[in-house]
């Protein structure tokens, strides 16, 4: 196998993952972790639920898949277009489906551009993205993340993509004090739409809480103030739930903590926990009406074989009833509060910078200095011997450089919660001694 972002000298000793229940996970030789990450952000109700497993299988002795292209169609992904309807942002009620976030994130960029193109302003095509953003690796969705490791072997980028500061507000330097943090980053997008000239940008991407760049919730006036200049220069504002949708952050989706709406909303993950493949983006009703109302020869011409799946749309549903019937939304918030609570008392440590999160998403920053918050060098290796010392003590999450970041499954108990944090300090200390 060749495993995604492989290389040989990180496979030396892999984890083979056999078995897996509720917020653990079982490896071949019977060593059980407490899942810090939902596996990869995604197992929002928790491993081995039966109910997903009898979805899929009763969906595929009716009817496993037929394809979906236009003059066809299949009850789940009737049933399930209309659910999300029902529990997303009120302006966006329409739905295409994928097979994950990467394609998602295509569909959005394809779907703006056809946009702009039936409301007769054809030269709209770029679009603007953050540093720290991640919106997938298919090569335009590669483009509009804001992680250059994954570019320099890929390059060149596609062009029309370009990346503003993320607002960060740990190392967020406001070079305009006269205003808040959160408008002063936000205005970064105006600056850029202006530079490349606002008749020729299409949209600017963005998840309302950055997951893989080391979970960084924005300042809570970030938003509303995007908000603004989207509407100001005609630039549609989308907003990526890959991670952030379906309860992970305390609300249904995360833009809902900032009181805006988005244009264009792309989701995968969590929709169905991981269980089995699919993502999908919603469009606002004014996008919707534009696409039933083209010519017929400048129809939105895109699709992908799997959209609509009718077993991955069955356990979707299965997925969101279990969310709805468990109040796992509302406990997000609760156990996430109390993770974050938690983690907040390791700021005494001396090497622990910054403690971030909301709802089921965290981070600590590991720093060599946390007055002046000088980062250690990379030839510490902190953050690979803190994971380390977290893995010898029964906890697997990720880290990025040497930010522990976590996403445990909304299912995970108090006991557990504290297991995590407990974990996370004996690990930092094993380090730091």
């Amino acid at each position: 196998m060749i495993h995604p972002l492989f290389h040989p000298s990180a496979h030396q000793a892999p984890k083979i993952w056999v078995e897996a229940k509720g917020s653990v996970v079982k490896d071949i030789n019977g060593n059980e972790y407490l899942d810090g990450l939902s596996a990869l952000w995604n197992v929002n109700v928790g491993h081995g639920r039966e109910e997903l497993a009898e979805a899929a299988f009763a969906q595929m002795k009716q009817m496993a898949y037929y394809s979906a292209y236009t003059g066809s169609t299949n009850l789940p992904a009737i049933q399930l277009a209309e659910k999300l309807s029902q529990i997303f942002y009120p302006s966006i009620n329409t739905f295409f489906f994928t097979s994950g976030g990467a394609e998602s994130t295509e569909s959005s960029i394809k779907t703006a551009r056809f946009y702009w193109k039936a409301k007769g302003k054809p030269g709209k095509v770029k679009f603007i993205s953050r540093m720290k953003g991640y919106h997938g690796v298919t090569l335009a969705a590669m483009s509009a993340t804001g992680l250059p490791a994954y570019w320099p072997m890929f390059e060149p980028r596609v062009p029309g993509f370009s990346h503003i500061e993320s607002p960060y507000p740990y190392r967020f330097v406001n070079k305009t004090p006269e205003l808040s943090d959160g408008v002063a980053a936000a205005n970064l997008l105006e600056e850029a739409i202006l530079r490349e000239g606002a008749d020729t940008v299409a949209g600017f991407i963005a998840e309302p809480i950055q997951g893989a760049g080391g979970v960084i919730p924005p300042q809570d006036d970030y938003f509303a103030r995007i908000r603004e200049i989207c509407d100001q220069y005609e630039v549609l504002l989308i907003s990526d739930e890959v991670i952030t949708g379906f309860g992970r952050t305390g609300t249904w989706f995360g833009l809902e903590h900032y009181g805006i709406e988005p244009d264009i909303a792309q989701f995968a993950k969590g929709i169905t926990s991981g269980y089995v493949p699919l993502g999908g983006i919603g469009v606002s009703d004014e996008i919707s009406q534009t696409i039933d109302t083209v010519a017929p020869d400048k129809r939105w011409m895109h699709a992908f074989t799997y959209s609509g799946h009718p077993t991955c749309c069955a356990v979707a549903l299965a997925n969101i009833a279990i969310i709805e019937r468990e109040g796992l939304v509302a406990q997000a918030a609760v156990s996430g509060a109390r993770m974050l609570a938690g983690l907040q008392e390791l700021e005494e440590m001396p090497t622990v910078g910054n403690v971030r999160g909301k709802g089921m998403m965290a981070a600590v920053e590991l720093v060599a200095n946390k007055d002046t918050k000088e980062p250690f060098p990379a030839s510490a290796n902190v953050g690979v011997r803190v994971s380390s010392e977290m893995m010898a003590r029964g906890l697997h999450t990720r880290i990025v450089g040497d930010t522990i970041v976590l996403a445990p499954p909304l299912t995970t108990s108090a006991e557990q919660i504290d297991q995590i944090v407990q974990i996370i300090g004996e690990s930092i200390a094993a380090v730091q001694a």
